[in-house]
């Protein structure tokens, strides 16, 4: 990753008004946190559902280990191709519908979607260089696609590689996961933390899992009927504090 560029480089002009001079990978970095109002912070990662369903605050670090093998792993499978896809120029519609195909749940499909119009709001808003020309964000389909979809183009335009773009998706998740945790059951957030540290070792086995996919047809198909069940009950719901 390049050093961050400003006004106190040697040789170098400082930043246009409105520019950020920061790395475009670290910007994606921080366009995908969920602290941003992109909808992440609406996000459990299914865990509030698990939770009331009878999952013990003792097991999320093998619900979070679940997730990474199954539905998350079809995420970042997703996000890896669109990069692929993006930088060759190739019909995103394709990758959108392999997603859709792997993700059997409907609450889950809106939600995604929902999640994804939110990520290509915020990148136009705090990051329009990145979308370049042609924009393919700009066509109206893009409106519908999920947040690894969009994802994926980002990751193109910022250049990320697959490997970190993996390791992006997987980290994103526990760390949603995780974060809700601390919010609906009392817990130590150093014990989270440690939990995610825990984890690390599993979301680089994602990244190797993924990074080396390129077409639609070779995203993950792992499923998970239990979340995908929880999803939709949990979408049925009236008293919840996450959307999913």
């Amino acid at each position: 990753m390049a050093a961050p560029t400003g006004a106190g480089a040697a040789g170098e002009a400082p930043p246009a008004p409105g520019s950020f001079a920061v790395p475009s990978a670290l910007l994606l970095t921080l366009l995908a946190d969920a602290r941003l109002p992109s909808g992440g912070h609406t996000q459990s990662g299914g865990l509030e559902p698990a939770l009331r369903a009878g999952l013990r605050a003792g097991d999320v670090a093998d619900y979070a280990r679940a997730r990474l093998r199954t539905v998350t792993a079809v995420e970042a499978g997703t996000a890896v191709v669109a990069r692929a896809v993006a930088a060759a120029g190739e019909d995103l519609a394709a990758v959108d519908a392999a997603w859709a195909a792997r993700t059997p749940s409907p609450a889950l499909r809106a939600n995604a979607r929902r999640l994804g119009r939110g990520q290509l709001r915020v990148a136009r808003t705090l990051w329009p260089a990145a979308l370049g020309r042609p924009d393919p964000l700009s066509q109206p389909a893009a409106r519908a696609w999920p947040r690894p979809v969009v994802l994926g183009v980002l990751a193109h335009r910022a250049g990320l590689d697959a490997w970190d773009l993996g390791r992006l998706v997987g980290y994103d998740d526990v760390q949603t996961v995780v974060a809700a945790l601390l919010k609906l059951e009392p817990a130590d957030p150093l014990e989270t933390t440690g939990m995610v540290v825990d984890l690390l070792p599993e979301i680089d086995a994602l990244a190797a899992r993924v990074s080396h996919l390129r077409h639609p047809v070779e995203i993950p198909a792992g499923g998970a009927p239990l979340m995908e069940r929880w999803a939709q009950t949990h979408a049925a719901t009236t008293e919840r504090l996450f959307s999913a």
